[in-house]
C-alpha cells in the first residue's frame, strides 16, 4: 500500500480508523501534539483494543488501520496483533513511528517482525527528530525496512512553504532515495508543546460560506479507549468529550456500532458537507468567537444545531449528500487533498514513487475507487459500503500521520501535525 493510496480515502468516512496504541514515546520533541515522554503511561487497554479490531468482518470493516501514538513500536507484539487481525478482515495497517529504534546499528528483531506485519511504514522526521535521532540513522533503518518489501514513506513537519529545513530534507531524500520514496509534509500546528509558540490553526470561515470538514471522516482511538469523530487533538484529549463527536468506547462498541454512528449521524454529515461554521449559523447559532476548530467543539449539546441538522441529512438523501461531499474532498486524488490540507508547496511528494496511485486524477482518490460505491452508511448507490477496501470504500488515509510529529490525519489539529493530512 502506497502513501498515495492512504491518503487519497482521508476524505471517506469511515475508510478509515486511527488507532493510538500509547502515549508514551522514547523522544521529547518540542513540537509533539500528544506531549509525549517516557514517563506517560496513558494508553488503552490492550485486551480492549485486540477485541474491537477483531470484531471487523469482511463486509464491514475499514479499508485502513493507521497505528499511531506516540510510539507504536514501543508495544510492536501489540501493533503485530492487531495488524494481523485487520489483515484477517481483509483491512490494510499502516504504522507511523519516530524511528526512535533507528539509534541503534540494528533494528530489533521485534520490532522488524511488527513492520512485517504492517502494509505501510511511515518514518516520522523534522527538525526536532533529528536533534534525538540523526537523520543518517533513519535513512539506513528505512533503507532496510524498504528492501525488507514493505512500503515506506516519510512524514515531514516544517513551519510552512517557506521553511528552510523542509527545502533541505526534501532535497535529501530525493537524492537519498532517487526520488522513489514519498513524502507526506505538513506543518506545525498550536497543539500539545507547540501550543504557545505555533501559529494558530485557521481560524473560522465566513458563516455564510460552506467550509467542509474532511478530519470528521476517520474514527480516532484516544488514549483511554474513547471512540471520537475528529483526529484534532484537543478534541482527542477533552474529556467529557463533545456529545456529537463521541462514537463510543473500545470498552464496549464493536465497529459496527462505531462505524453506524460515524456514517449516519446527521450532524457530522453536515460537518462533513457544509462545516461547523455554516452548520451553526444555518440553526440560528451565535457566532462562536474561538477558531474553527474551537466553533465544531461548541456544536455539541446544541439541540437546534442537531434538530437543523436532521430536517437536511437524515436517511438516504444525507448519506448521498455525505458521499458527493467524500468525493469532492477526494478532487485532484491524493496530490489535490493534500494541496487543502498539508504543506500545498510539497503536495506532489505524496506521489512520489507510485507508478499506478500518484497525481490527480489516479486511480487512487478518483473515479471508481473513490468510494463510487461504498457503503455511506444509507443504501446509496450500488453496495455502498464507505468503508470497505475492495470495493474501495472510499475513506481518506490519513491521520496519516502528518501532525506535529504523528497521526497521519490531515487536517486541521490532526495529531499528526494538526491540519496536516495524518
Amino acid at each position: 500500500m502506497e502513501l498515495a493510496e492512504l491518503v487519497g480515502l482521508r476524505p471517506f468516512p469511515a475508510a478509515g480508523l486511527l488507532l493510538g496504541l500509547t502515549r508514551r514515546c522514547p523522544l521529547r520533541c518540542r513540537h509533539c501534539s500528544t506531549g509525549s515522554d517516557l514517563t506517560v503511561r496513558e494508553e488503552p487497554n490492550a485486551a480492549q483494543l485486540l477485541r474491537f479490531v477483531g470484531s471487523f468482518t469482511a463486509e464491514n470493516r475499514p479499508d485502513v488501520v493507521m497505528l499511531t501514538g506516540g510510539e507504536p513500536l514501543l508495544l510492536p507484539t501489540l501493533a503485530g496483533e492487531l495488524s494481523f487481525l485487520a489483515r484477517r478482515a481483509g483491512s490494510r495497517t499502516a504504522v507511523l513511528s519516530g524511528m526512535f529504534f533507528a539509534r541503534s546499528q540494528r533494528i530489533p528483531p521485534a520490532i522488524l517482525r511488527a513492520i512485517a506485519q504492517v502494509d505501510h511504514f511511515s518514518a516520522s522526521l523534522d527538525v526536532y527528530h533529528e536533534r534525538e535521532v540523526a537523520r543518517a540513522d533513519v535513512f539506513r533503518a528505512l533503507h532496510h525496512i524498504r528492501e525488507s518489501g514493505v512500503s515506506v514513506s516519510f512524514h515531514l513537519t516544517g513551519t510552512g512553504a517557506d521553511d528552510p529545513y523542509l527545502a533541505d530534507i526534501t532535497r535529501a531524500i530525493g537524492k537519498e532515495f532517487g526520488g522513489r520514496v514519498p513524502s507526506l509534509v505538513n506543518e506545525v500546528r498550536p497543539f500539545g508543546r507547540a501550543a504557545s509558540w505555533a501559529r494558530p490553526a485557521r481560524t473560522g470561515p465566513d458563516p455564510s460560506a460552506a467550509a467542509p470538514c474532511s478530519m470528521a471522516a476517520w474514527p480516532v482511538v484516544a488514549f483511554d479507549g474513547t471512540v471520537l469523530a475528529c483526529c484534532n487533538q484537543d478534541t482527542v484529549d477533552r474529556r467529557p468529550a463533545p456529545a456529537h463527536l463521541d462514537l463510543g468506547h473500545i470498552g464496549s462498541d464493536d465497529w459496527a456500532a462505531v462505524r453506524r454512528r460515524a456514517l449516519e449521524s446527521p450532524v457530522l454529515r453536515m460537518i462533513r458537507t457544509v462545516g461547523p461554521t455554516h452548520l451553526a449559523a444555518r440553526s440560528g447559532a451565535a457566532p462562536h468567537p474561538g477558531s474553527y476548530c474551537d466553533g465544531c467543539r461548541a456544536l455539541g449539546g446544541n439541540e437546534a444545531v442537531a434538530a437543523g441538522a436532521r430536517a437536511v441529512a437524515s436517511g438516504p438523501a444525507g448519506a448521498l449528500l455525505d458521499l458527493a461531499a467524500a468525493r469532492r474532498g477526494a478532487l485532484g486524488g491524493p496530490e489535490g487533498v493534500v494541496r487543502r490540507h498539508g504543506c500545498s508547496a510539497y503536495a506532489r511528494l505524496v506521489g512520489a514513487g507510485a507508478e499506478a496511485t500518484a497525481g490527480a486524477g489516479g486511480e487512487v482518490g478518483a473515479g471508481d475507487r473513490t468510494g463510487a460505491a461504498p457503503r455511506t452508511g444509507a443504501g446509496a448507490g450500488d453496495r455502498a459500503r464507505t468503508g470497505a477496501t475492495t470495493r474501495t470504500g472510499a475513506g481518506s488515509g490519513a491521520r496519516t500521520g502528518a501532525g506535529n510529529g504523528t497521526r497521519t490525519g490531515t487536517g486541521s489539529g490532526a495529531r499528526t501535525g494538526a491540519g496536516s493530512v495524518r
